[in-house]
């Protein structure tokens, strides 16, 4: 017999589900307006919400800026206290509001509409106080919350979150925004070492790269290996452009063909040319070229294909970007 508690859950999670699957229909000309207006607003979109609606306002407002579109939070009930003078007549506001009768939000609706700003209603019903006095209505309906008794909001704030998304993602693919947009606006963190981090800040350079030339002898290309700690040797030509690599690999394969390997030039034993990233790619990208190839070492070349240092798993790992 399945236990109460996780029929409960499966319960919960097929009405949230359910909800957002709904969510689709309401996704028409009005949601088009509304990132059109997002996207054009001078100023910054101003969230407002309370109770559950306004926890779900906070995570839209963090979420709207920091995928390019200027956002902040300002609850209903310290806005008629003083914080109404944070708005501005370049902003617009997004106000949430599963019912659309909440009091402090009725409240201040005359205030913004002196102002001429205008106001995105998010809330289940067109005919609500929110609703008729908004100059932009989304629908965040649901059939039924999650509660067993119909009362705490569940599903209706996860519809107000995934539809607050769905305005912010829009918003970001409109405006163009990429990847280093997004590091810009996440410095601190795992998030800003993947995004920020490159090839040049981690890799080894100098003396660390285990480079030898042609004329070198096979000993003398152990010795190098050795010192490294990297378990493999660089080919380069006098121009510094990789040849090829020498790992220990190779020679485990070569041992156990036996000891002839160990008077052949090093061209004969070296494999082709080393798997090679750009020294201004991101690490992350060379954590993935290493991941896809089963390889734990990487070299960084510049523009003409010069190495500039050598990249191994180890550094990315004290570089936090693994």
């Amino acid at each position: 017999m399945t236990h109460p508690y996780i029929q409960s859950a499966l319960r919960t999670l097929d009405i949230e589900s359910s909800a957002l699957i709904q969510l689709k229909s309401f996704v028409d000309e009005n949601f088009v307006a509304v990132v059109d207006l997002f996207c054009a607003v001078r100023g910054r979109v101003i969230v407002m919400g309370m109770g559950k609606s306004g926890l779900i306002g906070r995570k839209i407002a963090a979420t709207l800026s920091s995928t390019g579109t200027p956002a902040f939070f300002v609850h209903p009930a310290e806005a008629s206290h003083g914080d109404l003078g944070m708005i501005t007549a370049q902003d617009v506001v997004l106000a949430i509001s599963n019912s659309g009768e909440v009091d402090e939000l009725s409240a201040l609706l005359p205030h913004l509409k002196r102002m001429k700003i205008p106001i995105v209603a998010l809330t289940s019903s067109s005919s609500s106080t929110l609703g008729m006095q908004s100059d932009y209505f989304i629908s965040a309906h649901v059939a039924v919350e999650a509660c067993p008794h119909n009362l705490a909001p569940t599903a209706s704030t996860t519809a107000q979150l995934a539809m607050g998304d769905a305005i912010a993602v829009a918003c970001l693919e409109s405006k163009g925004f990429q990847v280093s947009d997004f590091a810009a606006s996440h410095p601190g963190g795992s998030l800003g070492r993947r995004l920020l981090t490159r090839v040049s800040d981690v890799m080894r350079t100098g003396s660390a790269i285990p480079f030898v030339y042609a004329d070198t002898s096979f000993l003398s290309m152990m010795e190098v290996m050795s010192t490294s700690g990297l378990g493999f040797a660089l080919l380069t030509d006098l121009e510094y452009q990789p040849i090829g690599i020498f790992t220990d690999g190779d020679l485990r394969r070569e041992l156990m063909l036996g000891s002839s390997f160990l008077h052949q030039p090093i061209t004969r034993v070296m494999r082709k040319p080393p798997r090679t990233i750009l020294v201004t790619a991101l690490a992350v990208d060379a954590v993935s070229i290493m991941e896809s190839e089963r390889i734990t070492s990487i070299v960084a070349v510049d523009s003409g294909g010069r190495i500039m240092g050598v990249l191994n798993s180890n550094d990315l790992l004290r570089a936090k970007v693994i």
